[in-house]
């Protein structure tokens, strides 16, 4: 197949051509040629208003309830609303029923996503289950697929048992997460703990929950060496830890979610179960600090951290909801209206991929192409029409977002939204 890209302007700062506005052709799915203008030789053409492509969006931590949790949604629809919203790549939590604890888990998951547009790469369970009590099968996951190790949403109160796995996974070069909250301090707490949750009523779970587990892994990665991701943060202390341990010359990473980046527990006034998310959301300074540490680069990552659930575990009572927010359909979206393209691109395109360890494709002749197509200038509100996902559960209905994806190219595959 042969797709031509009309008038693309390229945001990529390792191509040749960045901030230029190309046509670009690719053949079975290596980018052939990159001019000024291509002439249609009956190729399939693709014109777009304000067409802008970038390397494709990899998006680290992603639910899709396969296997066990089909209601929520599977991994051929989690797949496809992906690709129309932009990911070429998403990393898949793992939180199913059974956990992604062992080597034929990890081998169902890459089998059931073969042959789509967008790459799935599993985030094996850390521990059995994800108990944290016993640590599983790190060096045969990793043999089999997976790139990197954590117990989804669930802190590893055992101080030795993370010490052994940063050790451990220096073997063979394995990426270990931390979940960053300490239990015995967020006790109950739904919400963040400051005035809005005493205005409310709501269990508060204050930030020093966050700081604790973060200052205690820093602490087992500096004597232990070896490589630490702290997904999701959410506070401004969390931030500046980071940075210290990064000037230390600790091998640490960290992301943030779409929804701590743009939203805080102001929403919290109306009750709305969407809004109870793990970390719960912070304050308004909070959020400004999460930017300041995109821009100036302690932070790595940005996620949506996408994790559907059905409407029988999220329309109730605040505390009676499960945790989680889809966010894939509405992540350009939402961090666009906040935050520089650029800033956005670097930290969902090339970071994640090195940390990842995964191939970075720039948009050059001869390469591979992996490209995501958006219009970063669409203005709308975000309403349940967008949403793709089986699971309505979004913190970003009815608000107003700037920018839209318009899907990828990917897998010698075009799929627009």
């Amino acid at each position: 197949m042969t797709t031509l890209l009309k008038s693309a302007t390229i945001i990529d700062s390792s191509s040749p051509y960045h901030h230029q506005k190309k046509d670009i052709l690719i053949t079975n799915g290596i980018i052939e040629k990159i001019d000024d203008s291509i002439e249609n030789n009956n190729y399939k053409v693709v014109t777009l208003d304000n067409l802008h492509v970038s390397c494709g969006w990899f998006d680290t931590s992603v639910s899709f309830g396969e296997p066990g949790f089909e209601e929520r949604e599977n991994i051929k629809n989690g797949l496809n609303v992906a690709a129309k919203s932009g990911f070429t790549a998403v990393a898949v939590n793992a939180n199913s029923n059974p956990v992604i604890d062992n080597k034929a888990a990890v081998e169902f998951l890459i089998h059931k996503a073969a042959g789509f547009a967008t790459n799935l790469y599993p985030i094996a369970a850390l521990t059995q289950n994800s108990e944290g009590i016993d640590m599983a099968e790190l060096y045969d996951m990793q043999q089999s697929g997976a790139i990197a190790f954590a117990d989804y949403n669930q802190p590893v109160a055992n101080d030795n048992l993370m010490k052994i796995a940063l050790l451990y996974a220096q073997n063979f070069n394995g990426l270990v997460f931390s979940f960053p909250k300490n239990n015995s301090i967020a006790g109950e707490g739904i919400a963040n703990e400051g005035i809005n949750s005493t205005k409310l009523g709501l269990k508060g779970s204050p930030a020093l929950a966050e700081h604790i587990q973060i200052a205690r892994d820093l602490f087992l990665l500096e004597y232990t060496g070896g490589k630490l991701h702290i997904p999701t943060i959410s506070t401004t202390k969390s931030v500046e830890l980071i940075a210290a341990a990064k000037k230390k010359g600790l091998q640490v990473t960290c992301s943030v979610s779409v929804h701590h980046l743009t939203l805080s527990d102001d929403e919290l006034h109306g009750f709305d179960s969407n809004y109870k998310v793990n970390p719960p959301l912070r304050t308004k300074a909070d959020v400004k600090s999460l930017q300041k540490g995109i821009k100036s680069g302690v932070i790595d990552i940005i996620t949506s951290d996408h994790n559907p659930i059905d409407i029988e575990h999220k329309k109730l009572e605040f505390s009676e909801a499960k945790d989680g927010t889809i966010g894939l359909e509405s992540a350009f979206g939402a961090i666009n209206s906040v935050l520089g393209l650029e800033d956005f691109i670097e930290n969902i395109t090339q970071n994640p991929r090195t940390i990842f360890g995964l191939e970075h494709h720039s948009i050059k002749e001869n390469n591979k192409a992996e490209i995501t197509l958006f219009n970063p200038e669409s203005n709308y509100t975000f309403t349940k029409e967008h949403i793709l996902s089986t699971s309505k559960n979004s913190a970003f209905l009815d608000k107003k977002l700037k920018g839209k994806a318009y899907g990828i190219y990917a897998n010698n595959q075009l799929i627009l939204n």
